[in-house]
């Protein structure tokens, strides 16, 4: 799962992303001007877990972060998008718009504004338009093939494309759209920008950390019904964290009032965005935080670990993190009837600590 920084230039995109990047396992792609780094997932619970069976080693949790080339002013004093940077953004399962809010006369704002919400609606658009044409182009295209083949699979294709057009239209983004299953297998292919699930990251400086609650119920209400989650942060404070060991950085947070850590925030969101969460595996040789889809099956997540457990599954031992932590150890959890055994159809819970046995 690949999510994608997205922001004008001298937005604070960059140095957030060298921020998380503290914390990658190793980069995957480096370039002149982009990066995906693999992220370590942080996770409390792992931590915990880790100390208590002391393993050879623990294995977090890990996210693609694709930091976008920002856009930049052009010879003639306009942001344009261009068709390579339009690509860069299809290729991520989310984004995260990073949008700037704070004032620095030595950095200027590429548009020579500070407006939250006009760098949102300006993104917002572009990505609208792109939409727009592509579905244009493609009802066009599928039409005409419709008359020559009379292929029932293009013909059921049309009114959905047609109901996204209409929607776009409306300059209202497609995740805001209600759309079931089928027509989500059917779009997928096609990468549309306002389909893909969003947050707003808005970066402020630290003088407004007393303010910035109701800066973000002001920019909640301007977006309206966007279908984006919006989260601030700082990303000088950020940036000093990043360099400071776990008691230090408890400290510093509590000096400023910052409940979490920008980190932390955007990991989680993109959690929730795309839909994931963790089970884990513990034992002397490791424990490790296990990423998958929410409902999936105690035989698809034995599937994540090794092929063969998917295919020999007979049964999965479940802990759930908690009641693991409240009776201390499986033979506490069995005598207290934390512990169970659990067929193939059981839905995994974040936090499940799993054993799977297999033939």
């Amino acid at each position: 799962m690949q999510i994608g920084f997205v922001g004008l230039q001298y937005s604070g995109k960059t140095s957030l992303f060298n921020t998380l990047s503290k914390s990658a396992s190793h980069a995957l792609v480096q370039k002149e001007e982009a990066t995906i780094e693999v992220v370590k997932v942080p996770d409390e619970r792992l931590d915990n877990l880790t100390k208590i069976f002391n393993p050879k080693k623990q294995i977090n949790a890990t996210i693609e972060v694709f930091d976008i080339p920002g856009l930049r002013m052009s010879e003639d004093n306009k942001v344009k998008i261009t068709s390579t940077f339009l690509n860069s953004v299809r290729n991520n399962d989310a984004l995260f718009y990073i949008i700037r809010a704070f004032n620095e006369e030595s950095v200027p704002h590429p548009m020579n504004r500070v407006d939250p919400f006009q760098d949102i609606k300006f993104l917002e658009t572009e990505f609208l338009l792109s939409d727009l044409a592509f579905l244009e182009t493609r009802i066009e295209k599928l039409k005409k093939e419709v008359q020559k083949s009379k292929d029932e699979k293009l013909k059921r294709e049309i009114p959905v494309l047609e109901k996204c057009y209409a929607h776009c239209e409306k300059e209202q983004p497609l995740r805001s759209l209600i759309l079931d299953e089928n027509d989500l297998k059917l779009l997928s292919g096609y990468q549309l920008l306002t389909l893909k699930p969003l947050a707003i990251a808005i970066n402020y400086d630290e003088s407004s950390i007393p303010i910035v609650d109701e800066e973000i119920i002001t920019i909640n209400s301007q977006i309206g019904n966007s279908f984006a989650t919006i989260i601030p942060f700082f990303a000088k404070i950020e940036l000093e964290l990043s360099q400071m060991g776990q008691e230090d950085q408890s400290v510093f947070m509590q000096d400023y009032g910052i409940k979490e850590s920008a980190l932390s925030k955007i990991l989680r969101t993109s959690y929730e965005l795309l839909g994931l969460h963790s089970f884990f595996t513990v034992g002397e040789d490791e424990c490790r935080a296990w990423t998958i889809k929410k409902n999936f099956n105690a035989q698809q997540a034995a599937g994540v670990i090794h092929t063969d457990f998917f295919n020999r599954f007979i049964r999965a031992e479940v802990v759930h993190f908690n009641d693991f932590i409240i009776h201390g150890s499986f033979n506490k959890c069995k005598e207290a009837g934390a512990w169970r055994l659990e067929g193939k159809e059981y839905i995994v819970k974040d936090g499940d600590i799993l054993n799977i046995r297999h033939n």
